[in-house]
């Protein structure tokens, strides 16, 4: 009947919900994003690395500087890899959508990203151990960096070997799998969001940590060696050849490895 409104099909209104889900869960996440990199610029840009002193570093006694520390850790993973997490997320809430849990999609995204972050949180307390740990020893500078060319390359040697190894490359296919992931490890409903958010994250660190480790050598709040193992994370994570890129990468911290001991 002329000027009555019909009605819009189901499937197009739950697809119209969803498009409206996936650009709050994109923003979300972009944001997220964001305020981390302002975080850590505008803690960079505070350290005045030629003035700083020791008291500066965080201590094991010192409560206040390790929690700062720790702060420091979890915002700094959180802009290191969501970026290259977000597809993995975002396919979540495509797959929840298109299994009918309707009005689950963004709590269960926000839970799914919540679970993941929590695993690179675990990550950044033994992150901040290990820095209390390096600069009780003395083995890392004012400015964050290792004051030992050995540490430097033991680290630079034990990153490039775990590029080779079987279980990063295990790890690092589930993380460009995430279909494959999902469809193997499927639970449903706010929990089984928890729990897949989780064992993704354990894949992520378990593909990733060495490549966290370098920081120490090239300095833990140097921006420009964070954006740029951000950005390998994702070109491994996302472009093809990851096996070719695996690889060549870890030759290469191990020559570089190698060269710093030719030169103790």
């Amino acid at each position: 009947m002329d000027g009555v409104t019909k009605p819009s099909a189901p499937g197009r209104g739950l697809e119209a919900v969803w498009r409206h889900d996936r650009r709050i869960a994109i923003g979300s996440l972009a944001g997220i994003v964001v305020l981390a990199w302002i975080y850590l610029w505008r803690s960079a840009a505070g350290m005045d690395h030629g003035s700083m002193t020791m008291a500066a570093m965080p201590r094991a006694a010192d409560a206040g500087a390790l929690a700062l520390t720790f702060v420091m850790w979890t915002v700094m993973m959180a802009g290191m890899m969501l970026p290259s997490a977000a597809p993995t997320v975002l396919l979540y809430g495509a797959l929840v959508r298109k299994n009918g849990e309707r009005g689950t999609v963004l709590p269960g995204v926000w839970i799914f990203s919540g679970a993941y972050l929590l695993i690179w949180t675990g990550f950044s307390v033994a992150a901040t151990a290990l820095q209390a740990l390096l600069e009780q020893v003395s083995l890392l500078t004012p400015a964050m960096t290792s004051a030992s060319t050995t540490l430097s390359a033991v680290v630079l040697l034990a990153a490039g070997a775990y590029q080779l190894t079987p279980l990063k490359q295990t790890c690092l296919s589930k993380c460009r799998n995430p279909l494959e992931f999902f469809v193997t490890r499927w639970r449903a409903g706010r929990a089984g969001a928890f729990r897949m958010g989780l064992e993704h994250g354990l894949y992520c660190v378990g593909c990733c940590w060495a490549l966290m480790l370098l920081l120490f050598v090239a300095g833990v709040m140097n921006l420009l060696w964070v954006a740029l193992i951000a950005a390998f994370v994702l070109v491994e994570k996302l472009f093809p050849a990851a096996l070719f890129v695996s690889r060549a990468s870890g030759a290469m911290l191990i020559l570089t490895g190698l060269y710093l001991l030719a030169q103790r």
